[in-house]
């Protein structure tokens, strides 16, 4: 069984795992983002980290989860990766359940 179709199966039988994963879903979703994009640019930390005035732990704790971004830290990076940032509100009932 591979990783997807376990966690679907925990997901689907555990009603509070299942609150719990969908809560920390957008924290997730962000550090995706920011490592996808960073990484789309063959950038490391410290080059992300030299660009936004950041220092390498920063970015490292951001990607790890252990720091939570303001929205100003958020400009910042976008900023540093020469992106916008498009932060949305998308109605649940547009998201595929996983």
């Amino acid at each position: 069984m591979d990783f997807n179709s376990y966690l679907k199966e925990q997901l689907d039988n555990d009603a509070e795992l299942k609150r719990e994963f969908d809560a920390l879903k957008p924290e997730y979703e962000i550090i995706r983002s920011l490592i996808g994009a960073r990484n789309s640019q063959n950038l490391t930390q410290k080059e992300l980290a030299d660009r936004t005035g950041m220092s390498q732990a920063d970015i490292s704790k951001l990607e790890n989860g252990e720091r939570n971004p303001t929205l100003e830290l958020l400009k910042r990076l976008a900023d540093g990766l020469d992106m916008f940032l498009d932060i949305r509100f998308v109605p649940k009932s547009n998201i595929t359940k996983r």
